[in-house]
């Protein structure tokens, strides 16, 4: 059985047969070659599926995975198991079809020549829309797509594809330094702690110059604190005490949006302070000796979570099965304006200009 390389180790191969490597190539003879593939395949400009399936960038392919065209089951699972055209294995299986894909419905007997195919392998290579070039000697780090263990020839990669050498290998450090996303559940919180009263000194330090003292904003800044008792209201105030469900949202959203101008500058401990500093303003906590840190963090409930509920519309019938919507039954009568939710001075009354407040349509 063929044992396919790892990514980088195809990617080396592919390039260096594709650019004139240890193998002589003649592409113009390769398109000669492929007059015997004719019949079955097309390949170029406006190429479609004939007995086979177009030949358009095929070098960095995996197996049948070409859209719009029905390979064999057995070509379907040998790419699934890892099979991707490269020079090495496309010149394999032009050789001897059956050997390297057992049960594939291509009949033909194979090319004996290595000239042959050679050529063949390079004239396909000339319709590859993003060629692989081979890397630089300064490249110090692997590409994009290749796995970080180091690429041993003859070891499987399952699910192995196109891999276009833009850019490099993320590093660890800086995957982390964005990985920072807080859960409900505590996912992904810092160890760290901070009291009220540290946060209301980074508050009044950082965050009082647009959100005022107490969190009822200054100018057009967002209102913080209050608002409870008023989601049913024309002007509902949404703030951290009325309105949002997780205190995790307020840890995230401090620690990577604030302060405003200068992101990124408060430490996982001054983030714990501001947070619970912010529940003593929406008096979810009342104690100004209140530490609030990763152990107790998910034990702290705010006022509104049990009024959000999941969106399940994945679960209705127009998408969960493709269903047509139901359309029968409907509201008799025309659209009548039944509510206001807010004043927003942007429905026109009948027949004048004068604005009337925003509606909810039945």
């Amino acid at each position: 059985m063929l044992k396919f390389l790892e990514a980088t180790a195809i990617a080396a191969v592919a390039a260096a047969a594709l650019c004139g490597g240890a193998v002589a190539q003649d592409a113009g003879a390769g398109k000669r070659t492929f007059a015997k593939c004719a019949a079955c395949h097309a390949v170029g400009p406006g190429a479609r599926h004939r007995v086979g399936p177009e030949l358009n960038d095929l070098i960095g392919r995996t197996a049948g995975s070409i859209e719009g065209y029905r390979y064999s089951p057995a070509m379907t699972k040998a790419g699934q198991g890892g099979l991707v055209w490269t020079a090495e294995t496309l010149q394999s299986y032009l050789a001897d079809p059956k050997a390297v894909v057992p049960g594939t419905k291509m009949t033909f007997a194979g090319l004996k020549k290595a000239d042959e195919l050679a050529n063949i392998v390079a004239y396909l290579g000339t319709f590859a829309t993003t060629a692989a070039a081979p890397p630089s000697a300064a490249e110090a780090t692997p590409p994009l797509a290749a796995p970080a263990a180091a690429a041993t020839p003859g070891a499987a990669t399952p699910g192995a594809g196109h891999v276009l050498r833009l850019g490099r290998q993320a590093t660890p450090e800086e995957i982390a330094a964005w990985d920072i996303d807080i859960r409900p559940d505590g996912l992904g919180l810092p160890k760290g702690k901070g009291t009220v009263a540290q946060g209301g000194e980074i508050y009044e330090a950082k965050c009082a110059a647009c959100h005022g003292g107490f969190g009822e904003s200054v100018g057009r800044w967002p209102v913080l604190a209050g608002g409870q008792d008023t989601l049913q209201n024309d002007r509902p105030e949404k703030t951290i005490g009325s309105y949002w469900p997780f205190l995790s949202t307020v840890y995230d959203y401090v620690r990577r949006a604030m302060p405003f101008g200068d992101a990124r500058s408060l430490s996982d401990d001054d983030v714990y302070a501001l947070t619970a500093y912010l529940l003593y303003l929406n008096d979810i906590v009342t104690d100004e000796n209140f530490v609030l840190s990763d152990e107790n963090f998910t034990a702290v409930k705010m006022p509104n979570a049990a009024n959000f509920i999941d969106d399940d519309r994945a679960q209705e019938a127009h998408y969960h099965t493709g269903a047509a919507p139901c359309m029968t039954a409907c509201r008799p009568g025309t659209a009548t304006i039944k509510t206001h939710a807010a004043v927003l001075d942007v429905t026109p009354e009948e027949g004048g200009d004068d604005r009337q407040p925003a509606a909810g349509i039945q």
